[in-house]
């Protein structure tokens, strides 16, 4: 009973890497896509290698969300605890993947693990949630739209007297290296959550010691799951995120993506935080379209966008204790 649960809780975190790839492909392509800097399946080919390779650069996100999110009991409880979670986490994915918002993938795991653990009577480290996740989660959007809208303006000013059209081509083929360095950081961040989770679940069932290091097999697998779900696109948010929010010119994609990925590296490797590459990108998005005028955003759009954000963990959370409490009353 125990193993089969091991595999199936392996088997549904891997379905979640992989639908967090589709859902947050748009995190990284959308804008050079929008822009016509790469083409839609070039972009996706890249940031598929990209989040390949980001997920072995550190495991500090890992270690926050498989340590410091939630204690869960040993042995098959735990294992449903954190089964519960990640369905909560994929059910929230599909539905706003399904009406096209641009919702958190990270914080629909930890709205998750909060929902299941609460109703199992886990220990929810709360101190954690706040250092680790509810204090970045303000943060990164923030710095996101204001390093963007800051970084364009400089742009604006530098190149105001250069060629427009071959400032547009320079800046189209910079996008290039941008685009890549977000889906660096969004396999950084993303891929090292469901090592976690998946680390989280052998500490519960004593495969490994909470002290180990993350074995090399849930890191590849973790790996390949992001990158072949990001590979198969993610068109409905990308559209949201590249057209519908701002049309945007390759100096603003430049400079969202810029911004979008400094933020990222920072959150993983400096505070060890898991962020939103979600909330990151699509508030500098806004911040670098501001500098057109502040109508040229659609705020109507980003009003939906920002709903979506906030009722991600609550959400997800519910999901995730009622998959429990099915869950319990069967296996009692």
């Amino acid at each position: 009973m125990e193993l089969a649960l091991v595999i199936a809780l392996i088997v549904i975190a891997l379905g979640f890497d992989y639908t967090n790839g589709f859902h947050d492909a748009a995190n990284a392509i959308a804008t050079s896509v929008s822009t016509r800097a790469l083409t839609p399946r070039l972009a996706l080919a890249m940031a598929a290698v990209c989040n390949f390779l980001g997920a072995f650069v550190g495991t500090a996100v890992a270690e926050t969300v498989g340590k410091g999110i939630i204690s869960t009991p040993s042995g098959t409880h735990g294992l449903v605890v954190v089964i519960s979670a990640l369905i909560g986490a994929i059910t929230w994915n599909l539905v706003t993947w399904y009406f096209g918002l641009p919702s958190s993938s990270s914080h629909a795991l930890i709205g998750g693990l909060v929902g299941a653990g609460i109703a199992s009577s886990s220990v929810v480290m709360w101190s954690g949630i706040v250092d680790k996740v509810v204090i970045p989660m303000v943060l990164s959007p923030a710095i996101g739209f204001v390093g963007a809208f800051l970084l364009m303006t400089a742009i604006l000013w530098l190149f105001r007297h250069r060629n427009p059209g071959r400032t547009t081509r320079g800046f189209r083929m910079a996008q290039s290296v941008s685009a890549a360095a977000m889906a660096l950081g969004h396999g950084l961040q993303d891929a090292q959550k469901t090592m976690g989770v998946i680390f989280l679940a052998l500490v519960t069932v004593g495969y490994v010691n909470n002290g180990d290091a993350i074995p090399l097999w849930v890191k590849l697998s973790a790996a390949t799951a992001i990158s072949l779900g990001t590979y198969s696109g993610g068109w409905r948010i990308m559209r949201t995120l590249g057209r519908r929010i701002i049309h945007l010119d390759p100096a603003r994609g430049f400079a969202s993506e810029s911004v979008a990925a400094g933020v990222l590296y920072v959150m993983a490797i400096g505070l060890h935080a898991p962020v939103s590459t979600t909330h990151t990108i699509t508030s500098a998005v806004m911040g670098a379209g501001s500098t057109k005028r502040l109508s040229a955003v659609r705020w109507g759009v980003a009003k939906g966008i920002v709903t979506a954000w906030v009722l991600t963990i609550p959400a997800a959370g519910l999901v995730a204790a009622l998959c429990y409490g099915l869950a319990h009353l069967i296996l009692e």
